[in-house]
């Protein structure tokens, strides 16, 4: 990818009190996802009570930053005009190794990309704000 995609003009999230956790971690370069202090599994989106249990019992936990791809597409026709520039660009569903999948941007790596990929956090800023992203784990980062 050749554009400097901090330079985006892109709409950006709609922080609210719920979401604020997770963009104040993202902003510092980490995933953080809701766990459930009552049924003990991780939470994506945020939510105000737990989809498994239904307990209000939900804390923020900092994410591994492992995942798996589960599906990708590559955009060419972006459906905001201020990600033009980029395209195309590749958004994946990532299952996170905590369990919940996450809709992200995933960055380019040395091979094709290929369902079932092993994909590590990499955030990047993109529009003047630090998002999280994936990108595929690199064989050699497989053994240590």
């Amino acid at each position: 990818m050749s554009v400097d995609l901090n330079t985006l003009k892109t709409a950006g999230p709609t922080i609210t009190a719920l979401t604020k956790p997770f963009w104040d971690a993202a902003a510092e370069g980490r995933l953080t996802i809701q766990h459930c202090e009552d049924c003990g599994k991780a939470v994506f989106y945020p939510r105000p009570i737990c989809p498994h249990c239904w307990s209000g019992r939900l804390v923020w936990k900092d994410a591994s930053g492992r995942g798996r791809l589960k599906s990708f597409s590559e955009v060419h026709k972006p459906g905001h005009p201020g990600w033009l520039p980029a395209a195309p660009y590749v958004v994946g569903l990532v299952e996170l190794a905590e369990g919940p999948t996450i809709l992200s941007f995933i960055l380019p790596g040395t091979r094709p990309l290929q369902v079932g990929a092993m994909l590590r956090l990499a955030p990047i800023a993109i529009g003047g704000r630090v998002l999280p992203a994936f990108k595929p784990v690199e064989p050699e980062q497989r053994r240590s």
